[in-house]
C-alpha cells in the first residue's frame, strides 16, 4: 500500500522529518498547491491519502479507484470532506482526537482574554494612530459557559477556574465527572442564558450542524463575548454577523469559519468587534509532534492490517 501526505506545509514538514522513524512505512510528501480538480491525478496509484485541511470533494474522490484510507489530521474530516458518500465509495476516514486538547484550550482562553479586554482593535488603532484606552470585561466571577465538555471542554473548564469564573456546561453525552471538577451541567437555554461568555467545543456532525441557530443565538444574555475554536459550521453564520453588526453580542473569537480561508472581504473580516485567526488553536510544537506521530500509527496498522476502531 502506498501512501500520500497531499497538503504537508512548510509548518508540518519539519515535524514530520523529526517524527518519521526509519522502521517507520515510507509516506511520500507533496508540498505543491493544488486544486480539487488535481486530486485525481495526484492520489493516482495511491491506497493512503493523508490529508491536513485540504477539501476531498466527493466527486474527485470517486474518480480515484486506488484510495481505499483517508487519514485525516484532526477531528474535524466532515467539515472538509462527505464521510458517509466516501465510505459509500469503499474509502474510510480516520481521525485523530485528544492530541491538542491542551494547545485548543489555551487558544480559546487567549481569545476570550483578547475579546473581553479589546485587545485586537487597540493594537490596531495604536499602530495607525489612535490612543483610545477601551473599556474591558474583567473575567473573574463571570460565567463561561461550555458547550460540549469533551477533553477541550475540561481543560477550558480548568484553566477558566483557575482565575475566578464560574463555569457552567452543557454537553450531548453525561459527563459524570463534571461535578468533581466544580463545573455545573445545564440545559442548553439555561447555558445561553447566564453567559457572559460562550465557548464551543463539540465536533462537527448532521446533529450539532447550526447548533446555535438565529433563535438560540438570540437566547444568548446581551452583552455576550463567543468564541469558537470547534467548527465553524455549528453556528448560523448570518445570524452571527447581524448579532455582531447589532451590538447584541459583544464580541466575538473566532478561529474556525464556514469557508477557510476567510476571504479578506467577508463580513466578519471587516466587524471591528470581531477577533479572527488562521484555524491555529491546535498548531504547537507539542501537539503538531502527537499528531504526526499518530497519524503515522495509523498508516502502519492499517498496511499491517490491523482492525481499525470505527
Amino acid at each position: 500500500m502506498k501512501s500520500l501526505f497531499i497538503d504537508c506545509n512548510q509548518q508540518l514538514a519539519p515535524v514530520f522529518a523529526h517524527v518519521h522513524r526509519a522502521d517507520d512505512p515510507p509516506i511520500a510528501i507533496n508540498a505543491t498547491p493544488f486544486t480539487s480538480a488535481d486530486l485525481p491525478g495526484l492520489l493516482a496509484g495511491y491506497t493512503i491519502c493523508l490529508d491536513d485541511h485540504s477539501y476531498l470533494p466527493t466527486e474527485q474522490i470517486a474518480q480515484c479507484p486506488g484510495l481505499r484510507h483517508v487519514v485525516f489530521l484532526g477531528t474535524g474530516a466532515a467539515s472538509y470532506m462527505d464521510i458517509r458518500a466516501l465510505r459509500e465509495l469503499g474509502v474510510t476516514v480516520h481521525t485523530i482526537k485528544g492530541y491538542g486538547d491542551t494547545a485548543v484550550a489555551e487558544h480559546t482562553m487567549a481569545l476570550i482574554f483578547a475579546c473581553a479586554r479589546d485587545i485586537a482593535r487597540m493594537d490596531r488603532e495604536v499602530r495607525a494612530g489612535t490612543w483610545q484606552p477601551a473599556e474591558g470585561l474583567q473575567l473573574a466571577g463571570k460565567t463561561l459557559s461550555i458547550i460540549g465538555l469533551g477533553g477541550i471542554g475540561r481543560e477550558v473548564a480548568r484553566i477558566a477556574k483557575g482565575i475566578g469564573m464560574k463555569v457552567i456546561a452543557w454537553s450531548r453525552t453525561p459527563r459524570p465527572e463534571a461535578d468533581a471538577a466544580g463545573v455545573s451541567m445545564v440545559d442548553l437555554d439555561t447555558l445561553l442564558a447566564c453567559a457572559d461568555i460562550v465557548s464551543l467545543h463539540l465536533a462537527l456532525n448532521e446533529e450539532t450542524r447550526g447548533l446555535l441557530s438565529a433563535e438560540r443565538l438570540a437566547r444568548i444574555k446581551p452583552g455576550a463575548i463567543l468564541v469558537n475554536t470547534a467548527r465553524g459550521a455549528l453556528v448560523d453564520e448570518q445570524a452571527l454577523i447581524a448579532a455582531l453588526a447589532s451590538g447584541r453580542l459583544r464580541h466575538a473569537g473566532l478561529d474556525v469559519f464556514h469557508a477557510e480561508p476567510l476571504a479578506r472581504d467577508h463580513p466578519l473580516a471587516r466587524l471591528e468587534n470581531v477577533t479572527v485567526t488562521a484555524h491555529a488553536a491546535f498548531r504547537t510544537a507539542e501537539a503538531s509532534e502527537t499528531l504526526i506521530r499518530r497519524v503515522i500509527d495509523i498508516v502502519r496498522s492499517i498496511i499491517a492490517g490491523a482492525p481499525q476502531p470505527a
